[in-house]
Order: structure tokens, then sequence, then C-alpha cells
């Protein structure tokens, strides 16, 4: 039965998605070895390194139809790894014997390695199409919200008033650097592995590098420079990269179900029948997505971790932290497909007040723009006199409850330098919005050059 949330029938369509799944399956993997497997048999015929028919016949043969999974488990258990036992199936199911020169001059782990990188190329595709989408709806929020005023918060305290155009905006600017580096790790990354047993294809003589730059056409991959079977920095690269994103995503969800608290009630997620509801409390709408993101985004991170203690290899090829791969890399990307989704489906729907923002701004008395105050004096009183003095004043305003202006607007030193209708539009926190505006514009100009 399966055993982990990653492939509950319960739990798997949260924590992850079908397609990602499908990626790192058993089948795909195992169809990935035989594509290698396929296109180095076509490339030696051509090149006249083994004979025309057989790698006619190993090509026919190179099926995951025709793999016999239960004896696939059993062998990779005897052996260790996989490729053995896949070679071994095709070798018995090719005809006259013509399957001995499958696998001519390869290793293990050039397949298995060449074979990650594929499943890496369909993952990252996968990855770049919700990016895509949730880049989409940042956009829509940061055009639809650019001049609504909200608090901005500092230490979970009310700072100086924002938009929240401006929140969105700077979770597209984020995204749209994250679209940057998928675009230039690309070729770094998608780079195959074809180089013999220590590296050096020497089973192949001079053939090796003509084998080698064919094989990567034939796979649509890159030609690595020299090998790097025990030099990891291409798959520790992916996994931060993940870990970038699903970054943002969780700082996303963290705001979101910080902006959901009751007591704010500014931003929700989107509404679904008895979504977020609880056992015992009907009143409840608890935030879902969020604590989904915030959960898959910090195993990503861990997971990160784990593939650059991978990159810690012995000699040419290792004892063992190339496993760690093996685990790590899939659910990596299980993990990130699933805050990608939760993320998506959560800004598709995102519920934003504007008018609770507006009631929240105010609810501080106006103590929200003391800033604007303090600097709005200065020119008249100095930085640090108007500084100290606003500061008095927000306290007495506190504990009275007046409206600030109200305490400004009665100080004898402050009205000798500005009217009360100065003041009052210094306490508005509409006007005090800095540069929001022309900040998102610019982020949504870089989304619209695309």
């Amino acid at each position: 039965m399966p055993a982990t949330a990653l492939d509950s029938i319960i739990f798997r369509d949260i924590f992850t998605t079908p397609e990602m799944r499908a990626v790192f399956s058993d089948e795909n993997r195992t169809a990935c070895y035989l594509e290698i497997e396929a296109a180095l048999a076509r490339v030696q015929g051509r090149l006249g390194i083994i004979p025309a028919e057989a790698a006619r016949e190993i090509e026919r043969k190179c099926r995951v139809e025709s793999i016999d999974f239960a004896k696939l488990k059993a062998t990779t258990e005897r052996i260790g790894y996989p490729i053995l036992g896949v070679v071994q199936q095709i070798v018995a199911l090719c005809d006259k014997g013509l399957g001995e020169w499958c696998h001519w001059g390869a290793t293990t782990q050039d397949i298995t390695d060449t074979a990650t990188v594929m499943q890496i190329r369909a993952a990252l595709t996968l990855v770049e199409a919700d990016m895509e989408k949730i880049a989409a709806a940042l956009a829509d929020l940061a055009r639809r919200y650019r001049d609504t005023p909200m608090a901005g918060r500092s230490n979970l305290q009310q700072a100086v008033p924002i938009t929240f155009g401006f929140k969105a905006a700077t979770l597209l600017a984020a995204m749209q650097r994250h679209r940057e580096r998928l675009a230039q790790l690309r070729p770094r990354v998608l780079v195959g592995e074809f180089a013999g047993a220590a590296g050096t294809l020497s089973s192949l003589g001079a053939n090796g590098l003509k084998v080698q730059e064919a094989l990567m056409v034939e796979l649509g991959l890159g030609q690595p420079e020299i090998a790097w079977h025990t030099v990891r920095d291409r798959i520790g690269e992916v996994g931060c990269f993940l870990g970038l994103v699903t970054g943002t995503l969780g700082k996303l969800a963290m705001d979101v179900k910080l902006l959901m608290q009751t007591e704010v009630a500014e931003v929700f997620e989107p509404f679904h029948e008895g979504r977020g509801s609880s056992s015992t409390m009907p009143q409840k709408r608890n935030p879902i997505s969020c604590l989904y993101i915030h959960a898959t985004a910090a195993l990503v991170r861990q997971n990160a971790a784990a593939l650059l203690e991978a990159a810690v290899a012995d000699h040419e090829r290792s004892t063992g932290p190339w496993e760690i791969e093996w685990i790590a890399l899939p659910e990596i990307f299980l993990l990130a497909a699933g805050a990608l989704a939760q993320s998506r489906d959560m800004l598709a729907g995102l519920q934003v007040d504007a008018a609770r923002m507006r009631s929240n701004l105010d609810m501080t008395n106006g103590a929200i723009v003391s800033e604007a105050v303090m600097m709005g004096l200065g020119p008249h009183l100095g930085r640090q006199r108007a500084h100290d003095l606003v500061y008095d004043i927000c306290r007495a305003a506190a504990t009275s409850g007046a409206p600030l202006v109200d305490l400004l607007a009665k100080d004898k030193e402050i009205s000798r330098h500005v009217t009360r209708g100065d003041l009052e539009k210094m306490c508005d926190p509409a006007n005090y919005l800095g540069l929001a505006g022309e900040m998102v514009d610019r982020v949504l100009a870089r989304e619209k050059s695309r």
C-alpha cells in the first residue's frame, strides 16, 4: 500500500501533482533508459561501431511495454542498480544474439545520469508552466490593486502605508527573477553524460567523442565538455533553484495566512464549500493552501541540502553519495509541484477586501502616518525635534484614543508652522504611498515586454 504523502491515494494530489508523479515514475524513468540505449545503438550503427543490423534490432526492442518490472525489481535488488537489469532484458529480447551490442562502451552511471537529466528537462517544463500562471495572477493583482492602500507591516506591527498592488508586484518581481534563473540554468543543467568507466571514453577509443556528440544530438541534450560522474553541481543547482522558487511561494503563503487572521481579514483564500472548516467551530475559515505551501516549501529546502551533500563524492566514481539524489531529487520536484499548484490555484481566486484594508489603516487614528508628519514638520522644526515631538504626541494619542490629527493641531509649536488642513493631508494614509505606484508600473512593464 502507498506509505507516504506523495504516493498516498488520499494525500498525493494535495502535496504534488499527477503530471509530476508521471515524470518520476518507474515507467518513465525506465522509458528514458530505453530511449538512451536505443539512441546509442542508432548512433553507433550509423558510425559503423556496431553492426547496422544490431542497431536496428536493439532499437526495435527498446520498448517499455516489453520490460518485466517484477524481474527488473529483483535484478536491481540483487545487483544494486537498475541499468544492468534493463540491458539484460534487452539482450534477451533481441533476435540472433544481436542484443549483445547493446550498451556498447557505456557505463551504468552514463545511462542513469542522462535519464535523470531527461526527467529534469520534462519536470522543468511543468514547473515553468505553473510559474507563468502564478506570474500572470500576480500581475493581475498588481494591476487591479495598484492604488489600493493598505498597511505595510514591520515586525508584525503597522509601519507605513503601501498598496496591495505593491505587495503583489514584489512577488511578481521575484517570479521574474526565477524565470531568468531558469533560462540561465537550462544550458548548464540539461547536459547528458556518456563517458565510460572512469570518464575517459577509453572503451571506444578515437570514436568516443563522436559517439558522445551524436548521442546528445539524438537526445536533444548538451554535450559535456568533460565527464561529470562525481562533480554534481548541475543537479545541486536544480535543487537550489527550486528551493528559491518555493521560498518565494512560502513567503506568499505566509503573508496570505497572516492577512486572513480574524483581526486583520484583508485577504482570503478562494472560498469553496466546506474548505477550511473546523470539526468543532462552525465559524472557522482556516487557510488551507497556505499550510500546504508552507510545508512543501520547507521540505524542498531540506532536500536541496541533501543534494548538496551528494556533491561530496569520491574520486571518478563514488561510493554512495550519488544515491542521495535518487531519493531527494524526485521528492524536490514532487513537493515543488505541489507548492506551485497550491499557489497557482490560490492566487487565481484570491479574495481581497479593500474596504477592510482602509479600515485597518484608520485603526491607529493616524499613527501609521506619523513618519509623514515627522517629515512634513522636519523643514520647520528640524528632523530630530520633529521626530521627538511627534513621538510624544503619538504616545498621547495611543493612551487617550484621540485622533492624532487633533492632538497635532492643538500643539502650539506645530500650529505655528502648519495649518490643520496641512495636517489632515499629512495624516491621510492614501497621501503617503511613496512611489509604490511607479514601482508597480516598472514591474508590470517588464512583464508586458515579454
